[in-house]
């Protein structure tokens, strides 16, 4: 006699939680990778099938079933697996940190925000938007490479009479050292108050940024993009987006300086053991994010 089969609560409604919501499932699909039109899809199936069969629960062990019958084996099944690590991150007492590392022009704001989005997270920040409240309480002659772009802050320091070797990486390093302290001021609040949060910037340099782990689940990566075109491609779509207010001539003009530094923070993550992700269609990048995640709650569960 074959025995009944485990029940796997869903993340979102049935049984043990809140009612049923075609609504709230399509999100949390959607939250996990199935493009928006399959996400409905799916969940409407499951209400049907919810309306045909009200005496069987709706638990994750059906919606496989129905995500292969919708998506099909391939899909349905991916689908399901980062359900369930969608539910078991709901489910640790754990705030979440990801922190989206890379140079200018790799698209972190656009996938800090999605992935922010994806994940219910309320609180995303730059560390750009740091440095600007750090420029409004040290003026330019106390802390002078805070006041130029990343890629320009050696400036600052040659401002100054500072000599060196490589003004591009030490000016950034000297804005990077001065910004982070800002940045530990900001995930120590949230760590307090047990607040989530998604940062990004340029100065999340792997190995620069310690975090207690035992009081978050931290996740950090750094986007890069190896081909020059391309990332010089970014600049145009970024000018046409914000019409003009990031005008593109100033970042190509740059682009040699900001690929350099690209090249040091990429080194250091691969010293550090950090992701690189390549930074493609925002959808596919985030997606790459959200799987260190998915990863990350899987390793501990294991430990467990």
């Amino acid at each position: 006699m074959s025995q009944p089969r485990h029940r796997e609560p869903l993340p979102f409604g049935g049984e043990g939680g809140p009612p049923y919501s075609k609504g709230l499932m399509a999100r949390a699909l959607i939250a996990v990778g199935v493009p928006a039109e399959s996400a409905y899809e799916l969940a409407r199936h499951a209400e049907r099938d919810l309306a045909t069969r009200p005496d069987q629960p709706l638990d994750l062990h059906r919606l496989h079933d129905l995500a292969v019958e919708t998506l099909g084996e391939s899909e349905g099944a991916a689908a399901i697996v980062r359900l369930r690590r969608y539910r078991e991150l709901q489910e640790l007492d754990l705030p979440i940190i990801l922190l989206v590392g890379g140079t200018t022009g790799t698209g972190k704001s656009t996938v800090a925000t999605d992935a922010a989005y994806r994940l219910g997270i309320a609180r995303v920040t730059s560390t750009d938007f740091i440095r600007q409240t750090m420029r409004a309480f040290f003026s330019h002659e106390f802390m002078p490479s805070i006041h130029y772009s990343s890629f320009e802050a050696g400036l600052g320091l040659a401002a100054v009479g500072h000599e060196a070797d490589d003004l591009v990486l030490q000016g950034f390093l000297d804005q990077t050292r001065n910004v982070l302290v800002g940045v530990r001021a900001a995930v120590d609040r949230a760590l307090h108050e047990g607040w989530s949060m998604v940062l990004e910037g340029v100065h999340l340099v792997p190995g620069m940024l310690e975090i207690p782990r035992e009081d978050a689940l931290v996740v950090e990566c750094v986007l890069a993009i190896d081909d020059k075109q391309t990332h010089a491609s970014h600049f145009f779509i970024r000018d046409a987006a914000t019409d003009g207010v990031r005008p593109m001539s100033k970042y190509l003009d740059h682009l040699p300086e900001i690929r350099r530094i690209q090249r040091y923070v990429v080194e250091r993550a691969e010293r550090h053991g950090v992701p690189v992700l390549q930074s493609g269609g925002i959808e596919q990048t985030s997606m790459a994010l959200l799987e260190l995640l998915f990863d990350r709650v899987a390793s501990l569960e294991t430990a467990v």
